[in-house]
């Protein structure tokens, strides 16, 4: 299964089209299948917290508890991925998954859950994702050539709003059948499909920074990305927006559904209208291939700060799912293109440790903003909202002041 040769023997079977990779077509089927296992999983967490302790506030803490690991060991997960295969790190880290999610299906189904193990799972999960996200960002490049990370990027992204539109109503409907121990039990068989999709692909050659110490590649990586301006302004939009929109949302969409509607099919529904939102938006991103990305960043991110503002201003099932249709088409239009674009600029050597620092803007301010929303939503629901989208829309007024952001392409 291993490969010893080049990175064009690892990329073997490309053709016009992504699909026709082997390679990358059993890791789309294998990710595809465990991704719709994951909303099972992101449907059952928050209900059973919720369902345990009433306590937003709690289920904001077990988010921390998630978050913060991820952000303070992704720049080492980065440098790991680098130094180390990339498919082993990702091999890794889905098998920890697989036995958390079991064991804690295996608890809730014989009554003897407690809080404790769902922190434990989080921290597990946080750790995890510290390693695996520039594990998969490393090896997708080396998966297919660079001129179809767009193509392959969107064709993923698709999928994955696709499962997360077909997967929460199922999800809510299992729970409210059967109850919660089946959604994560169905979670950890999905797990075993990614397993062997990522089992079946060769290991790429080793790059020169498996030669180097550790800190000493954590510090190339900083290097690396303060030379480089859009890179650095990149990483300081995605902290920013970052910030505004991850307790909110997490907490915010959860509150409602359990508070206002009491039903978890309302919240799967939310959840799927974002998705079928980031679907459209990925459709959009493999047809629109603008000159200008940050210009295009600028504005997906005005659009999305002004449906989170509105989110505080709805009271109806429907006009709530039509704001996050139009915020997540617009996410998804902006991921495609802003991944595409770190990918194909970013080399091979560095991509890794790179990758690494864009999660780590993204997910830095996480672990504040969940326990920030998860005292405002006590608050103000509405108020939280408006908040969050009143900042977030300042940051994006104040980058397009910055010519580094406006001129990334």
């Amino acid at each position: 299964m291993e490969s010893h040769g080049n990175g064009k023997h690892f990329r073997s079977g490309c053709g016009g089209s992504s699909m026709r990779n082997l390679n990358f077509r059993l890791l789309w089927i294998g990710r595809t299948i465990s991704n719709l296992g994951d909303q099972f999983y992101l449907v059952a967490l928050p209900w059973l917290v919720l369902g345990l302790t009433n306590s937003s506030l709690a289920l904001g803490t077990i988010m921390m508890t998630a978050t913060i690991p991820t952000a303070v060991l992704m720049l080492v997960g980065g440098a790991v991925s680098d130094r180390l295969s990339p498919r082993k790190v990702w091999i890794s880290t889905t098998a920890a998954r697989t036995l958390s999610v079991l064991v804690i299906g295996a608890l809730v189904w014989t009554h003897a859950i407690a809080l404790w193990h769902i922190y434990a799972l989080a921290l597990i999960f946080g750790v995890a994702d510290a390693f695996a996200t520039p594990a998969a960002q490393t090896l997708l490049p080396l998966v297919i050539e660079a001129e179809q990370l767009p193509a392959a990027n969107s064709v993923t992204q698709m999928s994955q709003q696709l499962t997360t539109i077909a997967g929460p109503a199922p999800a809510g409907l299992v729970i409210k059948s059967f109850g919660v121990a089946w959604a994560f039990l169905i979670d950890a068989v999905s797990f075993v499909f990614m397993l062997a999709a990522i089992w079946r692909l060769p290991d790429p050659p080793a790059p020169p920074a498996a030669r180097k110490g550790l800190l000493q590649a954590i510090g190339q990586g900083f290097e690396y990305v303060n030379r480089d301006p859009a890179l650095r302004s990149l990483l300081l939009v995605a902290g920013a927006l970052n910030f505004c929109l991850a307790g909110p949302l997490s907490i915010g969409l959860a509150w409602i559904s359990k508070q206002v509607f009491g039903s978890p099919v309302v919240f799967s529904i939310l959840v799927s209208a974002v998705a079928a939102g980031s679907l459209l938006g990925a459709l959009l991103a493999g047809i629109f291939k603008p000159q200008r990305r940050g210009l295009l960043m600028l504005i997906m991110s005005a659009v999305i700060a002004c449906c989170s503002a509105l989110l505080g201003l709805l009271t109806h099932l429907w006009s709530l799912a039509a704001v996050l249709f139009v915020m997540g088409g617009a996410a998804g239009l902006l991921n495609i293109h802003i991944i595409s674009w770190f990918q194909q600029r970013v080399e091979r050597e560095m991509r890794g440790r790179a990758t690494s620092m864009l999660m780590f803007a993204a997910l830095g301010l996480a672990p504040i903003s969940l326990l920030i929303a998860g005292l405002a939503v006590q608050w103000s629901v509405a108020g939280m909202f408006l908040s969050s989208g009143t900042l977030m829309l300042l940051v994006t007024v104040l980058a397009a002041s910055t010519r580094g952001v406006r001129d990334i392409r």
